[in-house]
């Protein structure tokens, strides 16, 4: 991420935090204040993304994600095709792993 970006992003923040509606006057006004220089579109940019989604919006989507896929399609002609999948998976059981001890070795000898 550039200074750039950093610095409309911090200008946008402090502006919804305070309550203001972040424009891309305001967001120059507070990037000149803090005596960085940014491209004149940088801050005509989140403004115009700002218009659309609120910075609480935004924030509070971070970690929502995309979507997951589509569920798969449940069988049909009868419910016992589930349970007895769930005992296929049951009946594996995963390998049991090496111990150094079984090795005749260890870290420490």
């Amino acid at each position: 991420m550039s200074i750039a970006e950093l610095a409309c992003t911090y200008a946008a923040l402090a502006l919804a935090d305070d309550g203001i509606a972040p424009t891309a006057e305001k967001i120059s006004e507070l990037i000149k204040a803090a005596n960085i220089k940014v491209d004149s579109f940088w801050p005509a940019l989140f403004a115009k993304l700002l218009e659309k989604k609120s910075v609480e919006d935004l924030i509070s989507g971070v970690g929502a994600g995309g979507g997951g896929g589509a569920a798969p399609a449940a069988v049909s002609g009868g419910g016992a095709a589930a349970p007895a999948a769930e005992e296929k998976k049951e009946e594996k059981e995963e390998p049991k792993e090496e111990s150094d001890d079984d090795m005749g070795f260890s870290l420490f000898d």
